[in-house]
């Protein structure tokens, strides 16, 4: 098969168009960031609902719990940090642990009690717990 034209090459890859330049599939808007901020790494993150609320766990081996922050914002809790590597010279044959800084921003998908939240940091995850809010009952005056 001619170079360029195999069933992966660009000519026969759908138009991604604005998904390139844009982080709107991870931070819910179309800004074009990605250039910007591409020293910036994502950590695995996990979000999971349960009866009372909502996880979210995020891997951070390596790290101590001052080296990042957590931040509920409306209805988005952002990760923030940075992990340091030695500053030794290296000749690396293989690099996959990323350094530097980080971001993990989830959006929470319901109502939460924001005086019951919880993060740990426990053998390289940062666990946080968002409880899910009450109903509240609005008293009608007539």
């Amino acid at each position: 098969m001619p170079r360029g034209q195999g069933p992966y090459s660009a000519r026969n890859s759908p138009d991604l168009g604005e998904d390139l330049v844009s982080d709107r599939h991870i931070h819910g808007s179309s800004s074009r960031r990605w250039y910007e901020d591409a020293h910036i790494w994502r950590p695995p993150t996990d979000v999971y609902e349960s009866e009372s609320g909502y996880v979210i766990r995020v891997e951070l081996a390596g790290m101590r719990s001052a080296d990042f922050s957590v931040k509920l914002e409306g209805r988005w809790l952002h990760v923030t940090g940075a992990r340091s590597d030695q500053a030794e010279r290296r000749a690396y044959h293989q690099m996959e642990i990323h350094f530097g800084e980080f971001r993990s921003d989830v959006e929470i998908p319901g109502a939460v009690d924001s005086q019951r939240l919880q993060a740990v940091y426990e053998d390289g995850f940062l666990i946080v717990t968002l409880p899910k809010a009450k109903p509240q009952i609005i008293p009608i005056s007539s």
